[in-house]
């Protein structure tokens, strides 16, 4: 199998430098799932106005989803890459596992979306009746369903790209679930 290097600032086009930058700027480092899209001179660009655009859902429900679908997925730069930024929405370590394995018995909403989220990444959209019941008695909207499908989509391309590259990870390692349960 090919080799995927993270490539460098000088390895990337004028448009992906200048993300480069800015990212640098706003996280204070390229992570290296994001370098990895710059060996498309469209794919970073088009991924972060995506992943960034107006959503019906609060940044902490979207790490809801992020680590359900991840696990699911079995993306370890992911799972470490959204364990740390659900600990910045102020999730405990033992609510980020429920979270992973699909789950959030400390809030019933957020139950709810987690089950969604894994339901339709585990059937590739062929969501279960049952779950998508379940959802909306909780309260969710149709508009927060067409959103958490979206952002499902957004993370499954990065945990698809990760998974395909074997890029390392750069941020803190993550206990494998099945070894925690």
């Amino acid at each position: 199998m090919s080799t995927f290097n993270v490539p460098t600032r000088d390895e990337v086009s004028e448009t992906n430098k200048a993300l480069f930058d800015n990212l640098e700027k706003t996280v204070g480092f390229v992570p290296n799932l994001f370098a990895t899209y710059a060996y498309s001179n469209n794919a970073l660009k088009n991924y972060l106005e995506f992943s960034n655009a107006k959503t019906s859902l609060k940044a902490k429900e979207k790490e809801v989803i992020n680590l359900a679908v991840s696990q699911v997925n079995n993306c370890e730069y992911c799972l470490a890459a959204h364990t740390a930024i659900a600990k910045l929405n102020g999730f405990t370590e033992d609510q980020i596992l429920e979270l992973r394995a699909g789950e959030a018995s400390f809030d019933s909403k957020l139950d709810a979306l987690a089950k969604l989220a894994r339901n339709i990444t585990e059937n590739r959209g062929n969501t279960d009746s049952e779950v998508l019941e379940t959802f909306f008695n909780a309260g969710w909207t149709k508009e927060h369903l067409i959103d958490t499908i979206s952002l499902v989509g957004d993370k499954t391309i990065s945990n698809y790209i990760n998974n395909t590259t074997k890029i390392p990870v750069d941020f803190p390692e993550v206990t494998p679930l099945e070894v925690v349960q």
